[in-house]
């Protein structure tokens, strides 16, 4: 196995590891793309052996495209890909393979890994949390007593299946926090408002707005201007635990495919 392991890494990277091509979403508003590049930097200062690259899948630049070509053109033979998305959606299923199938085909000496979306990690949610106590300090104290009520804040889809998955994270926050917590969407129902009246409505004093997007852009600062009396914690951007889970994502899927060529 290990001499497997020295093949698949062999090329110029700095330890002669695969690179990591952690791929965001892409946005418009450039704060998004600033954030996202704040992410990959304590990534790269994290692990100083990886080459690590940022991509985007829309709208901003470098594209998937250009930055596969540009570690091809290193002499790299394999990169892990990561996505930096919050949910298995379009991207992640459709989008994001299909630019790399055709990238092997453009390059088929490269080995691409696709690695797993981040998801609700426990890590993620305890991300979730320390931005809700950044935000608003005064929720410590009032940690466990049910005075406090946190909207979680997504994007919304027409899936019932997608929203769910904001449902678990609210849950998880619940579970971890002790605080209330209510679900909203910034382009479908519930409403920011909607959730705040229902967390009012079940004896919560103290009201958050808890983002769970990976960088500010155009739909959090709807939710802002939808409920602008309440205070609304910053989005995940660069945390430990998200340093954390793009490395895990690297390590577990290069060890996949360590079995899978065993």
């Amino acid at each position: 196995m290990w001499a497997q392991l020295e093949l698949l890494q062999a090329g110029p990277g700095r330890d002669h590891r695969p690179a990591l091509i952690a791929v965001a979403h892409g946005s418009r508003d450039p704060r998004s793309a600033a954030t996202m590049s704040a992410v990959v930097a304590g990534i790269a200062t994290a692990r100083p052996d990886l080459d690590v690259r940022l991509a985007f899948l829309d709208l901003n630049t470098p594209s998937v495209e250009q930055v596969v070509d540009a570690v091809a053109a290193q002499g790299h033979t394999h990169a892990v890909v990561v996505p930096l998305l919050l949910g298995s959606a379009f991207h992640a299923r459709v989008d994001l393979p299909g630019l790399l199938a055709a990238a092997h085909t453009r390059h088929p000496r490269l080995h691409l890994t696709q690695a797993d979306v981040l998801g609700p990690d426990p890590r993620l949610i305890s991300a979730l949390r320390d931005r809700v106590l950044q935000a608003s300090p005064e929720v410590g104290r009032l940690d466990r007593s049910g005075r406090t009520g946190i909207a979680v804040a997504a994007v919304g889809s027409s899936s019932s299946a997608a929203n769910a998955r904001t449902a678990e994270v609210a849950r998880r926050l619940a579970a971890l926090t002790g605080w209330r917590t209510e679900i909203c969407f910034a382009t479908t129902e519930p409403t920011v408002t909607q959730a705040i009246s229902r967390l009012r409505a079940r004896g919560a004093e103290h009201t958050l707005v808890a983002p769970w997007f990976l960088a500010p852009g155009l739909l959090t600062d709807r939710l802002v201007a939808a409920a602008p009396a309440v205070v609304h914690a910053q989005v995940i951007g660069p945390h430990p635990a998200l340093t954390d889970m793009v490395l895990d994502r690297y390590d577990i899927a290069l060890t996949s495919t360590l079995s899978l060529s065993a």
